[in-house]
């Protein structure tokens, strides 16, 4: 196989890169441009006119798309074939929202009704809690849940509860535990009452050392207030694929949910890593989280490359990354219960695409995925946008909105909406040299001082972005949007040639930090390592500096 730089599409697309009029030029001449760059699917808009492409662009990367294969690889996905090839899995959180009645064989196995059957059992403990069938072990109903994981069992839960605040139940409290460090859960224990709270344990393994450190001092602070081991099972519960050592840790099986390998723990809020989700918003709520979802899944699995939302997305993002150097991607979302997204987003980009391997283990020979980061607007405009506009890095840019507020109020959403899309206009055109200088011909400033001051006024635009809108922030315009970023992540490692789907990156930070660990407890000093490692074990044993 032709490596990918090398390849005629690849070639073209250098050639095109240095050929490209100022996206001012482009909006200038074609009055239709919004018009043909920008398509709804599943309850969302994406305005990609703001882009630097035109259509011979644009076809130049749906050709490079096709070259790499993507339609059949997106159809190898949702069948259930082992893409994920260095662990020799199939990677199927779609099968997660395929709807009953469904086939997705793993192994010749369909799956569906397994996953149906966990939905049902979710539906049944999410019912016994929020109705108050489910007492603590003093007779009292249970108010708080602390949620304990990390990585995808708990930056996934956690924004989206978060994100689907308006359609809270009102009836619990959910608090996130994820950090080994004590602080995290000890300020959390002090919120919650121990009769009246329930401990939800994910970790596939049963044995995360984050998780599971987490999760045994709080049941030390449970059994420290009086209750006994006998009551664990009426406040602990758990998502693992190891019954075992949660039965052995005291949690009834019945209140153990399974997960799957062909999950990965950054696309697992669909499964019962969800669980959160379900408990705070109600089975409804979640199950339209899941079928928005599913639309996307189907869009994406049937719409023609050039008319696919995250096949447009991604390839966009190749654009930059290989033909401009654009080392980040910022994601802006212009709603308050968004505010969370761009770190999920993170994860789910970063941890996939961050590889300098091909699938047949060749080191690659061009730029994988960039760094993703972003925040609130309209904060991040007195903050970061700065760099955006006049820095000298080139940052694709994600704008995300609703059209329609939950918490209608004055000309607040006015304003709001009145920022995001100034923004994306002034990312895309800039102010020139001219323009600032007249924007000071009124002003008392001497002629010298005018041009000065221009000069540092002037932005050149032709900064790129995209503007995502809803009409109103759902279940189902969430999980669109969750799966479009999904989707869109996948997109780039086709045409990277790299495998999104395992993270060997962060086990050897974990085989390490075990070892490191060890030496922190030893009765001797840490002479073994590289002297850093070695100094900075040994101040930790001191406990001064």
């Amino acid at each position: 196989m032709t490596r990918l730089t090398q390849t005629t599409q690849w070639q073209e697309l250098k050639e095109y890169s240095n050929n490209l009029p100022h996206m001012r030029e482009l909006f200038a001449t074609d009055s239709a441009r919004f018009d043909k760059m920008s398509l709804k699917a599943c309850g969302l808009l994406l305005d990609y006119s703001k882009n630097r492409v035109n259509d011979d662009v644009l076809g130049k990367l749906f050709s490079l798309a096709r070259g790499c294969e993507l339609e059949s690889r997106i159809r190898a996905m949702f069948a259930g074939d082992i893409i994920n090839n260095t662990e020799k899995r199939a990677v199927l959180h779609t099968a997660l929202r395929a709807p009953a009645g469904s086939v997705v064989n793993v192994d010749g196995v369909n799956v569906v009704p397994e996953v149906q059957a966990t939905l049902a059992k979710i539906e049944a403990f999410v019912d016994s809690i929020t109705s108050g069938k489910w007492r603590g072990y003093t007779g009292k109903a249970i108010t708080d849940i602390v949620s304990i994981g990390i990585g995808g069992s708990f930056l996934g839960p956690k924004i989206v509860t978060q994100a689907l605040r308006p359609y809270a139940n009102g009836k619990l409290k959910c608090h996130f535990v994820a950090n080994v460090d004590a602080t995290s859960l000890v300020e959390k224990l002090k919120l919650v009452d121990p009769e009246t709270t329930l401990f939800l344990m994910s970790s596939k393994s049963f044995g995360t050392q984050e998780t599971l450190t987490n999760t045994l001092s709080a049941r030390d602070w449970f059994l420290s207030t009086g209750a006994t081991q006998a009551d664990v099972a009426k406040h602990f519960a758990a998502v693992t694929s190891n019954v075992a050592k949660a039965t052995d840790f005291g949690i009834d099986a019945e209140n153990i949910f399974p997960m799957w390998d062909w999950v990965g723990g950054r696309y697992s809020l669909w499964s019962a890593i969800g669980l959160p989700i379900a408990l705070m918003v109600g089975m409804d709520n979640y199950r339209a989280l899941l079928a928005g979802a599913r639309a996307m899944d189907e869009h994406f699995t049937s719409a023609p490359l050039e008319q696919n939302m995250p096949v447009i997305m991604g390839m966009l993002s190749v654009w930059y990354s290989n033909f401009f150097n654009a080392q980040s991607h910022v994601v802006l979302t212009y709603d308050h219960y968004l505010r969370g997204l761009p770190a999920y987003f993170q994860q789910l980009d970063m941890e996939s695409n961050g590889k300098s391997v091909t699938l047949g283990g060749e080191t690659v020979d061009h730029a994988t995925g960039p760094v993703i980061w972003g925040g609130e607007g309209t904060n991040g405009q007195h903050a970061y946008h700065q760099l955006l506009h006049q820095g000298t890095a080139l940052i694709p840019a994600d704008f995300i909105m609703p059209l329609q507020s939950h918490n209608p109020l004055g000309e607040h959403h006015a304003q709001l909406a009145s920022n995001c899309f100034g923004q994306t206009q002034a990312l895309m055109q800039g102010r020139t040299f001219e323009e600032a200088l007249a924007e000071l011909a009124s002003s008392k400033l001497s002629d010298a001082e005018k041009q000065l001051i221009a000069r540092h006024k002037v932005m050149d635009g032709n900064k790129p972005s995209n503007t995502l809108l809803m009409d109103k922030l759902t279940p189902a315009t969430l999980g669109a949007l969750i799966a479009l970023y999904e989707h869109r992540t996948f997109v780039q490692g086709i045409i990277w040639d790299i495998n999104s789907f395992d993270q060997w990156g962060v086990e050897l930070g974990k085989t390490l930090g075990n070892d490191v660990l060890a030496r922190l407890g030893a009765a001797k000093e840490a002479t073994e390592l590289d002297a850093s490692s070695n100094a900075l074990i040994n101040l930790f044993r001191q406990g001064h500096i």
